[in-house]
C-alpha cells in the first residue's frame, strides 16, 4: 500500500525503519497523551513487527502506514486507518515533534480518509484523543470531523484514568 499527497509519501513500514520510528516513539512529549510510551528500543522493534505481520493478514483490518516527506525522503510519523465495526473505521495519526505545525498529520490524515472511504467503502470514520491534545483534535476539525462526545475517564493508561473525546465523519460528508 502507497498513498501520496502533494508533500507526502505513505508507505507500508519495513524493518529498517526501527531507528527513525523510535526517534519520535521515544519522546516523551510526543507520548505525552498517547495510551503507549515513551517507547524503549524493544518496545519500537515489537510495533514495527506487529505492524509488518499485519501487512499480510487476510481478510487486512489495520493499515498502519509510515509517513515520509517526499523532499527529504525522511521518516516523520505514521499513520493508520483501523476498521472496527461494519463498514466502520478508526483514523490515527501521530508524528516527530520536529514536524509539529506544518499541516502533516491533517495531510496524512486527509490520505487516510480517502482510502478508508473510496477503497475500504466505509460508511464512517472516527478518530479519538485526549481533551488537552489541541493539536489532535484540530486535525479532526479541519477534516470536517465532527464532535460526537467527551468520554469521562473510560480509558485506564500510565497508572490513571483518562478522558477522550470523539470525533467522526460519514462517507456522505466527505
Amino acid at each position: 500500500m502507497i498513498l501520496q499527497t502533494d508533500r507526502l509519501i505513505l508507505r507500508e513500514f519495513t524493518s529498517e525503519d526501527v531507528q527513525a520510528v523510535h526517534n519520535y516513539a521515544s519522546d516523551i512529549e510526543v507520548c505525552r497523551y498517547t495510551d503507549w510510551g515513551p517507547n524503549t528500543l524493544d518496545d519500537t522493534r515489537a510495533f514495527i513487527e506487529d505492524v509488518i505481520a499485519s501487512q499480510s493478514e487476510h481478510p487486512r483490518n489495520q493499515f498502519t502506514v509510515a509517513i515520509v516527506v517526499k523532499e527529504s525522503n525522511s521518516l516523520i510519523g505514521a499513520s493508520s486507518i483501523i476498521k472496527k465495526e461494519v463498514l466502520q473505521g478508526e483514523v490515527g495519526y501521530v508524528l516527530n515533534r520536529d514536524y509539529w505545525g506544518h499541516g502533516f498529520a491533517s495531510e496524512a490524515a486527509k490520505a487516510m480518509l480517502n482510502f478508508g472511504f473510496k477503497e475500504l467503502k466505509l460508511h464512517r470514520i472516527c478518530a479519538t484523543c485526549r481533551p488537552q491534545n489541541k493539536g489532535s483534535f484540530r486535525v479532526m476539525e479541519k477534516l470536517g470531523m465532527r464532535k460526537e462526545g467527551h468520554f469521562r475517564e473510560h480509558l485506564f493508561f500510565k497508572e490513571k484514568w483518562h478522558d477522550s473525546f470523539l470525533y467522526s465523519i460519514l462517507s456522505s460528508e466527505y
